[in-house]
């Protein structure tokens, strides 16, 4: 689904701007960390987070993420949150951590809420 021209803004430690709906209907866009499997898009969060009520409530989600070398050039992805999977430990948190070129100094002070949006992608729009 995600077209070859474009897995590269999926590899790269580009940040995503993850959009999720809220309780009262109104969009919620941040910039996020994410991964990409070939399938999955995963994010971390916590579960004492707006971004997890939301997708709690509605797993529908987008992503959009665009190429700083060329910023007319993005890919958006749409899809759902098919699960949350607890991250107690903080361990995908600092692997992605790692991607973004990070250095820490063991887990964050809210390992035990962390958990992690895998995302399946249902749609993608491109230029």
């Amino acid at each position: 689904m995600i077209p070859k021209s474009h897995v590269d803004l999926l590899t790269r430690p580009l940040f995503a701007h993850l959009a999720t709906i809220r309780s009262d209907g109104m969009p919620q866009v941040n910039p996020m960390w994410f991964s990409w499997d070939g399938t999955f898009l995963r994010f971390t969060n916590t579960t004492r987070r707006r971004k997890h009520r939301n997708v709690t409530e509605e797993p529908r989600v987008a992503i959009s993420v665009n190429d700083p070398e060329q910023p007319y050039r993005y890919l958006e992805v749409r899809g759902r949150v098919e699960r949350i999977e607890p991250d107690p430990t903080a361990a995908f948190f600092a692997e992605l951590a790692q991607r973004y070129e990070l250095t820490l100094d063991g887990p964050p002070p809210d390992a035990p809420d962390r958990v992690v949006f895998v995302v399946r992608p249902e749609a993608v729009s491109y230029q």
